[in-house]
């Protein structure tokens, strides 16, 4: 799986800080969502389109999260997301915070979250499609 990472950018707004102006640590789990949403629609894969259609969806079934340096008020990030195991009925995806500074970036906080595929009425984890999974590996 040695695709570029997906990136999506994202600016830190007030909303996103705790009283010191520095971004709240459960907010980069929402940056990673934003994300990984991002890059599943890029890839052709629209979740409410496939609840309907497939009667399944992704949830999150595990997370690490590695906080390194924060971010603050008004910052510009480039959030990443790249594929790192493809399962039968699950996905681990490594998501990077990144600091957008001209050329450079600078990594704030790193994760590795895994989705699991389930039924939509039972919530039972079942196989991935194989429409999902043609469109991952591609």
């Amino acid at each position: 799986m040695d695709k570029p990472a997906f990136q999506w950018p994202i600016r830190v707004y007030w909303e996103d800080t705790d009283a010191g102006g520095i971004v709240f640590y459960a907010n980069y789990l929402k940056f990673f969502e934003r994300s990984r949403t991002e890059w599943l629609r890029s890839l052709g894969i629209e979740q409410q389109r496939l609840k309907k259609s497939e009667g399944g969806m992704f949830i999150v079934s595990d997370t690490s999260v590695r906080y390194l340096r924060p971010a603050r008020l008004d910052d510009e990030l480039l959030v990443t997301s790249t594929l790192q195991e493809l399962g039968r009925a699950s996905i681990t995806i490594v998501q990077q915070a990144l600091l957008k500074s001209g050329q450079d970036s600078t990594l704030l906080c790193e994760g590795t979250i895994r989705i699991g595929w389930v039924s939509a009425t039972s919530l039972q984890p079942t196989r991935i499609p194989a429409s999902i999974i043609n469109s991952l590996k591609n």
